[in-house]
């Protein structure tokens, strides 16, 4: 039995993080902008990252890490600064950082993951950075404190630290699994989390871990929206160090399943997260479709609902328009039947059907009103076509979200 913990990235045996303020983020003085999450055991890891054909340097230095390297130990992450649109100088600061980590607490090069987010085209202050690593390596602990210093860190825009974490068992061993993320703005479907970092004192082999990853990713963190813009640095990385003790998952059995399970809920409960906290947001968004031909219908169908600009406006509005949401699943290039689609909306006030076989339903204005004005509001399609479904996350778009952007770098 999955059981929901605190701890974040600490919750994992042998895990620890740090958080400081070493003056990246000009002008937003008395916010931490390093942290640092450092395993004890040699870890196995796995990554997915940002579908732009646009990455940053720290994308690249990790996906190389990833794929080559046998073990790694630490994550070093920065916020304010994106090291995107940085050239080879972006790769030489990262080598730079990776070494004076080397340097601080005898690991090698190829052991160190770095991310960064904040302004494109801005370059990292190297020099303040390796001071930083100094302070972060000094403060390192495993605690839900120190976890959640590492969460405050990692954070631009985002109003709230994100995190969560889970136990469950395999073989009668505790597992844990742990995470956090950021991400609050330029954020779309297509590897979104802006940057997640999930640890595990699981046993697993580094092909299992990355298939777990990989056939998570895409019901979770992918099914994220915000504003539609995917960003140069969205990367997701995965660290399993055994001190669990489980039997080694090396295949994809009972154990792997279970695994992948409590990963997934770890996954969707950041995704859930990023989308509540969206830029200027006052709400979760989520769209399910349900009875759908296959499952890329589903998927397709719900994408095209929680990333239209009209139909978060409509949520925004406490208005049920439900001819938006019509309108957004008819250019998704799906081919169902609108005659058929049924549509409600919900939230804690209740449940209420508003389309009925392609038709405004028969239903109070002031009911749908009342159900929309809550902090978490979910729209369910049935298109009546097959036994498919997928579930969307996105939020309303507000005044504020254009307010947010067009000062960002002031």
């Amino acid at each position: 039995m999955m059981e929901w913990i605190e701890g974040g990235v600490c919750a994992a045996e042998g895990f620890k993080a740090a958080g400081v303020e070493v003056g990246i983020k000009a002008g937003h003085e008395g916010k931490k902008d390093m942290a640092m999450i450092f395993s004890d055991a040699d870890c196995v890891a796995a990554g997915t990252f940002t579908g732009n054909l646009v990455k940053a340097a720290p994308v690249k230095w990790d996906k190389r890490i990833v794929t080559e390297s046998e073990s790694v130990r630490a994550v070093l992450v920065n916020s304010g600064v994106a090291n995107a649109c940085t050239g080879e100088k972006g790769l030489k600061d990262c080598e730079q950082l990776a070494g004076k980590l080397t340097e601080v607490a005898g690991i090698t090069r190829d052991e160190v993951l770095i991310c960064s987010t904040g302004v494109i085209g801005a370059t990292l202050p190297v020099e303040i950075m390796k001071s930083g690593i100094e302070q972060l390596v000094l403060k390192l602990e495993n605690s839900k404190e120190a976890a959640q210093t590492a969460a405050q860190a990692i954070m631009t825009t985002d109003t709230v630290d994100k995190q969560a974490a889970v136990k469950f068992e395999l073989n009668g061993k505790e597992v844990h699994i742990g995470g956090m993320c950021k991400g609050s703005g330029m954020i779309h479907i297509n590897m979104c989390t802006m940057l997640g970092f999930i640890t595990t004192d699981a046993a697993i082999s580094k092909e299992m871990l990355q298939d777990a990853l990989s056939e998570t990713i895409p019901d979770t963190f992918n099914m994220v929206s915000v504003d539609g813009d995917t960003s140069t640095n969205d990367t997701v990385l995965l660290m399993a160090n055994g001190l669990a003790g489980n039997p080694a998952i090396i295949e994809k059995n009972e154990d792997y399943l279970t695994f992948k399970k409590a990963l997934r809920e770890v996954c969707e409960s950041l995704s859930k997260k990023i989308a509540s906290d969206g830029e200027g947001a006052t709400k979760l968004f989520e769209v399910k479709v349900i009875h759908a031909a296959t499952k890329q219908d589903a998927v397709t169908l719900s994408k095209s609902i929680v990333t239209s600009s009209l139909t978060k406006a409509m949520v925004f509005g406490n208005d049920a328009n439900s001819g938006r949401i019509l309108c957004a699943m008819g250019y998704s290039g799906v081919i169902f039947d609108p005659e058929q689609v049924d549509v409600y909306i919900e939230s804690e006030k209740g449940r209420l059907k508003i389309v009925e076989n392609g038709m405004y339903a028969d239903y109070s204005e002031e009911e749908a009103t009342e159900i929309l004005k809550t902090e978490a509001v979910t729209c369910i399609a049935d298109v009546k076509m097959g036994m498919e479904s997928a579930t969307a996350w996105g939020c309303d778009l507000t005044y504020d979200y254009v307010k947010i952007n067009a000062d960002y770098r002031s």
